[in-house]
């Protein structure tokens, strides 16, 4: 998760139909806080695949389709790239379902992967609850978007490939209708750096960072609601954050890493996803 990003998935405001009143009508059903401004949400996405092809990386945007909804421009949650193929995840929330299989219909054809397992009922699963801790050991947040029968189908799949999958239990936070993810309190910055929301985090899963050998960088607080632990990792200590989040920021950059950032107001912030939610990595080296 912190190598090079050579390839990656985006889905624009355009694309998702943010632009479109019957789509746009639905935010507060899905969880924004506001009425997507569709104009600025696709000149800020514009901004995140500038820079993530400045940063050296490929960006494939995936094709408009009837099923998309606004969440669509969060492309991470619906796919889990492995070294042995790609899972097709089965989220939470029913209008993302379709995005999983949409996902792997393009990447298949543009990406060339190829399909490990499709999630099936009654597992939920979110890749926003998927930390890699290395090459064979894969940290999974038990929440309300990825439940014990998605992560024992996930632990039944990669075993046989020597992958050990460990649940990771999460707060209950503001509730099941909040998008709360693993990834919401922990970023990996590097092989032995993590961002994290500390407090939010349980116990076990502090201990296990740390009996790993990871020092933890905690985020300022009261960036907390504005995404401050949602960062990506572009490699080489580079990273992709939200630049309305400047202490936490500052913090990053006076531990000696290479901060970019876009402003995320209306992109990420209003439908609850940061840098790491706009991407689908497909490709680190």
């Amino acid at each position: 998760m912190v190598d090079g990003l050579r390839r990656v998935v985006v889905c624009s405001p355009r694309t998702a139909g943010w632009d479109k009143a019957e789509r746009a009508a639905r935010w507060e059903q899905l969880g924004f806080l506001h009425r997507p401004d569709f104009e600025k949400a696709q000149a800020q996405h514009a901004e995140v695949c500038r820079q993530l092809d400045m940063a050296g990386a490929e960006v494939l945007e995936l094709p408009p389709a009837n099923e998309f909804t606004l969440d669509a421009v969060y492309t991470h949650d619906a796919s889990l790239p492995t070294d042995f193929g790609w899972i097709v995840m089965r989220p939470a929330k029913p209008n993302r379902i379709a995005e999983a299989q949409l996902q792997l219909d393009f990447a298949r054809i543009m990406a060339n992967v190829v399909m490990l397992t499709k999630i099936t009922e009654p597992a939920s699963t979110e890749a926003g609850d998927m930390v890699w801790l290395d090459a064979k050991t894969l940290l999974v947040g038990h929440g309300y978007r990825t439940n014990l029968a998605g992560i024992a189908q996930l632990r039944s799949v990669l075993a046989p490939m020597g992958i050990e999958v460990i649940s990771a239990a999460l707060p209950y936070g503001s509730g099941p209708s909040a998008c709360l993810h693993l990834m919401s309190l922990l970023s990996l910055l590097d092989d032995q750096t993590a961002l994290v929301d500390l407090p939010w985090l349980a116990v076990e899963t502090v201990e296990l960072l740390q009996a790993r050998g990871y020092s933890l960088l905690e985020i300022d607080y009261r960036e907390r609601e504005t995404l401050a632990c949602n960062v990506l990792s572009l490699g080489n200590r580079r990273l992709l954050a939200l630049e309305e989040n400047r202490s936490t920021n500052a913090k990053l950059r006076a531990a000696g890493f290479d901060v970019r950032t876009f402003s995320g107001s209306e992109l990420g912030i209003n439908g609850g996803g940061g840098p790491t939610c706009l991407t689908r990595p497909v490709l680190r080296s």
